[in-house]
């Protein structure tokens, strides 16, 4: 009779071992049954914007600049302020105080942004100091502020602007759309979203230090108008005296 009670309780012990295996085992499968999904969400949120992006994009294939995001007449006339700050270079990180939101020009870092990126977000743009550099070698950078940011048609409108600026062997598509924050400066006058900013000696045969000229235009909104328009006001011999032979050497 004791043999058979140790049988018993044997059996009932193996039973709950088995069971609590069985139960192990399906929560491991639950486990990793979660992970996976966890995974498959996190890829598909990473993939999502870049494709959106892309499809985003086709309908502005056939489209050409000036007829992306708003006329030029939604932006203010184009204007000129004497510009100060060539070669003024300091170390990345220096603090620069500078009058106008945004900078067209002035001190700067003594590094600069590469020619590849077009668009740049709040969370990967380069400093200030550093993209003011830029116009210096010829860029012109669009500005846009939160309200842009924060618009998904206007944002659509600016990556395509960006898109037709991808030849990076042609010196006319030294571009850049870089957002502006409150942490950078003052709001936009007038209550525009958007501006314009070139670095441009002003004039063929012009010394550096007599003509050079901040150039600035706000916007409304995002205007694939408005970047061919600063753009003409600067054509390549007007760039930064100092700057011509390393501009046409090596395109950063």
């Amino acid at each position: 009779m004791a043999k058979k009670d140790r049988t018993d309780r044997q059996a009932v012990i193996d039973s709950i071992r088995n069971k609590q295996k069985s139960a192990d085992k399906r929560r491991g499968f639950a486990i990793v049954g979660v992970c996976v999904t966890i995974a498959l969400l996190i890829v598909a949120a990473a993939a999502y914007q870049p494709i959106k992006d892309w499809y985003d994009l086709r309908t502005f294939d056939s489209q050409s600049l000036d007829e992306i995001g708003a006329a030029a007449d939604d932006c203010r006339e184009i204007t000129t302020k004497k510009a100060t700050g060539e070669q003024q270079h300091v170390e990345p990180g220096t603090p620069i105080a500078y009058e106008d939101a945004p900078p067209a020009f002035g001190e700067h870092y003594n590094v600069w942004d590469t020619i590849d990126r077009k668009l740049y977000k709040t969370t990967d743009r380069p400093d200030v100091g550093e993209l003011v550099h830029n116009p210096e070698h010829g860029y012109t950078i669009l500005w846009y502020d939160k309200t842009v940011a924060d618009n998904d048609a206007m944002m659509d409108d600016l990556r395509g602007i960006a898109s037709k600026f991808d030849d990076n062997a042609n010196y006319r598509n030294k571009f850049k759309a870089v957002p502006w924050t409150s942490e950078d400066g003052e709001a936009f006058p007038g209550k525009q979203h958007v501006a314009m900013t070139h670095w441009s000696v002003n004039g063929e045969g012009a010394t550096p230090a007599e003509k050079q000229v901040g150039v600035f235009q706000y916007c409304s909104a995002p205007s694939g108008e408005a970047p061919g328009g600063v753009h003409g006001e600067v054509p390549l011999h007007r760039l930064p005296r100092a700057r011509r032979d390393l501009i046409r050497d090596r395109l950063t």
